[in-house]
């Protein structure tokens, strides 16, 4: 046997199984391998290779309506990473030992039963014992466990007679057994729960068994798993492709994204739509985009023959109890990309707690999706068809009432979470109890951005219902939260609609503040001018409600924008005037802000050292023990100031304290926080370390500032390039 494997490269025990009837089937590579390593002739070589096919037991194939062969996938696209696991999977079945079972699971028409049916077909030489796949049937009249015991046994071989000598429990036992000494592939699809399918599995051996679930089936213990979702755009397309033929879709190439975009990405959507235009040769998919556009029809418009993509989701819906039903349907009006716990809290009018229990429920069913982040998904079709169930099932009065309490909740959250960062206000009042953990200013600013999507579709709904109280409220509160994500591209939507709710208000003060504010996201978003008369209509306002600080701000604001605009003299008088109003207040925070304004007016003029005293002002006045300017509005200005005294060292020439001033800003703005001020001090210590010959930390610096892509301001992107370009080659 050693000299054998020496001369083939057969392993010993690879021989021995052989000798000893473990592995009575051998693989025709292993075969050919002993012929070498005996030195056959060409008869006996053929004789061999005969011999071997000739001991292989009979397929699946010939036990006609039991159990079923796989079929081939002709059209089969994507899925490479998922089919690299399988075939991983199979290499590891080949050694033995350990259990070989995955579970695939995932939501209706994501393609489960097909990805383990090519795997089959893939994998079929892998297993000389046979392939064998029985449907389960588990979402419509799940196949009885015994009766599956059987059908695969028959296949296996084992005679009536020795299956009329076992129970339940004693078949499954030779089952595993069989399993355990041969290799075979087994696919048990479409499963209904852990217990069709535990009495089907091996307890080791060299078989592979793959079970396809719309349940993750977290209830067995010793199985691999893999939860299957929508297809990536590009494998979508890729599909789409090969139903219509390539030269028909290329011709259309804009309409066959979109229809991909329009199914989800859903693989039973995908074809039903190719084979809805296949059999419509006449049609242009451009028309079957116009169908899908309409959402009321879209699920409606996905049937092909006896295939409709609403009918798969029907049947797993039917198999909800009735309070993960409802919840399903009233999720369909969370305005976001994904939502937590809490959105179902809020809909159901319950703790969090139970509505976790409620969408674990629907998770199981396959008919919403959790995230590693926490976070549950659910898809656009299965939102679609949610919402008709929801219009279909529910009251008017309860639709309603549920999209007030998620609407209110969302707005609500916003509201405290924004108060975080308000003078006067910080955390929490104790009478307040959320739905999320709102403890820390960094707790809530994790939930403004992440809830973004939803917060803001709420607001805007608000405004559409003219909840003007609302819309003035939630707005307020983000008045210095916006200071630490300037780019996000929404606020001058956010301060439009406040300013025309406080219009409706007729309440002036409220008028002027979201003015300002809007002149200020103006300003952010390089539209001067129109922040400009932004401010001077806010200015108007505040004057007819008589209130200072707001005059002061509508100065400073419209000083700002001026000076972007060039009119540096205008900038620095009207910032000025700002100055000499905010004197009469108490408000320290917009003085700063007029303060630092002037002096950015004075560098522009050419007045350097008196820019760089302005600027210095405010870094004492921050630095004084009593400052009445805290956190993180202390914080912004420090870091904003400090790269503004490195922009007025940068104007004298001085090239070495522009460069150390631009590095405590960039250390301030990335411990809190702000990337545009980080990003803006990045290009501008580039620069700096350009004047002073030192590239490569320059291009480093520039490389950084890149890095950080929209959340910093065009110019910014743009110059970073630029200067980046102007670097001698690495």
């Amino acid at each position: 046997m050693e000299e054998l494997a020496e001369a083939s490269g057969v392993s010993v025990r690879g021989i021995g199984d052989m000798e000893r009837g473990r592995s009575r089937v051998p693989q025709r590579r292993t075969v050919v391998a002993l012929a070498e390593g005996l030195g056959l002739a060409d008869d006996e070589r053929e004789a061999l290779l005969a011999a071997a096919r000739a001991a292989r037991p009979t397929r699946a194939a010939a036990v006609t309506g039991t159990v079923v062969p796989p079929r081939s996938v002709g059209d089969f696209t994507g899925r490479e990473p998922e089919l690299a696991l399988m075939r991983e999977a199979a290499e590891r079945a080949r050694a033995g030992g350990e259990v070989s079972v995955w579970v695939v699971s995932g939501p209706p028409g994501c393609g489960k039963t097909t990805l383990a049916l090519k795997a089959a077909a893939d994998l079929a030489e892998e297993f000389p014992d046979g392939c064998f796949v029985v449907d389960l049937h588990g979402v419509a009249g799940p196949v009885d466990t015994g009766e599956a015991l059987l059908k695969l046994l028959k296949a296996l071989g084992v005679s009536d007679r020795r299956l009329a000598q076992e129970d339940t429990q004693g078949r499954a036992g030779l089952l595993r057994a069989l399993l355990r000494e041969r290799r075979c592939l087994v696919v048990l699809d479409n499963a209904r729960d852990e217990g069709q399918v535990r009495a089907l599995l091996p307890a080791g051996g060299r078989s592979l068994v793959l079970v396809t679930s719309r349940r993750p089936l977290s209830g067995l213990e010793d199985v691999h798993r893999l939860a299957l979702s929508e297809m990536a755009q590009d494998e979508a397309v890729d599909l789409l492709r090969r139903i219509l033929g390539e030269q028909r879709a290329d011709a259309e190439a804009e309409a066959v994204a979109r229809v991909a975009e329009l199914c989800g990405r859903l693989p039973l959507a995908l074809r039903v739509a190719g084979n809805w235009l296949t059999v419509r040769s006449g049609w242009t998919v451009d028309h079957l985009v116009r169908r899908l556009t309409d959402e009321e029809r879209r699920l409606g418009a996905l049937a092909a023959g006896d295939v409709r993509v609403e009918a798969a989701f029907e049947l797993s819906y039917r198999q909800l109890t009735g309070q993960a039903a409802r919840l399903l349907r009233m999720l369909s009006l969370v305005p976001g990309p994904d939502m937590t716990t809490a959105y179902g809290a809020a809909l159901m009018a319950t703790d969090v707690f139970e509505a976790e229990d409620v969408m674990e429920e629907l998770v199981e069913a396959g008919l919403l999706q959790a995230a590693f982040t926490g976070r549950y998904q659910l898809h656009d079709l299965l939102r679609l068809f949610a919402r008709a169930r929801l219009c279909r099932e529910e009251e008017p009065g309860e639709r309603e009432a549920a999209d007030d309490r998620l609407r209110t909740w969302l707005l609500e959250t916003a509201v405290v979470a924004g108060r975080w960062y308000k003078p006067k206000y910080g955390a929490p009042p104790p009478s307040w109890q959320g739905l999320v953990p709102l403890e820390s200013a960094e707790e809530a600013r994790a939930w403004l951005q992440s809830e973004a999507p939803s917060w803001l579709a709420a607001l805007r709904t608000a405004a559409h219902r003219g909840e003007h109280q609302q819309v003035v409220e939630t707005a307020y509160a983000m008045e210095w939260f916006c200071d630490l994500w300037v780019h996000w591209g929404h606020w001058s939507e956010i301060f439009r609609l406040a300013g025309q709710a406080a219009t409706a208000l007729d309440d002036p003060y409220m008028r002027a503040f979201h003015l300002n504010m809007y002149s200020w996201s103006l300003s952010c978003e390089s539209r001067y001018r129109e922040a400009v008369e932004r401010a001077r209509e806010g200015l108007d306002h505040a004057r007819r409600a008589r209130n200072i600080p707001q005059q002061a701000s509508a100065l400073t604001l419209a000083a700002w924008a001026q000076s972007e605009l060039g009119e540096v003299q205008e900038a620095a008088d009207t910032s000025l005037a700002a100055l000499e109003l905010y004197e009469e207040t108490e408000d320290r925070e917009g003085w700063l802000g007029a303060m630092f304004t002037h002096g950015t007016s004075l560098g522009l003029l050419g007045r350097g050292e008196e820019a760089l005293i302005q600027h210095q002002r405010i870094i004492t006045f921050l630095d004084a023990p009593d400052c009445p300017v805290s956190g993180h509005l202390a914080d912004i200005y420090r870091a904003n100031t400090t790269r503004a005294l490195g922009r007025g060292y940068a104007v004298l020439g001085r090239w070495r304290e522009a460069a150390d001033r631009y590095r405590d800003a960039m250390a301030q703005s990335a411990r809190i926080g702000i990337p545009h001020i980080e990003g803006s001090t990045l290009v501008h210590l580039g620069e700096a370390l350009i004047e002073l010959g030192e590239a490569e930390e320059a291009r480093t610096c520039l490389r950084q500032a890149l890095a950080l892509g929209d959340a910093i301001d065009r110019k910014d992107l743009k110059t970073a390039r630029k200067l980046l370009d102007s670097l001698p080659a690495e």
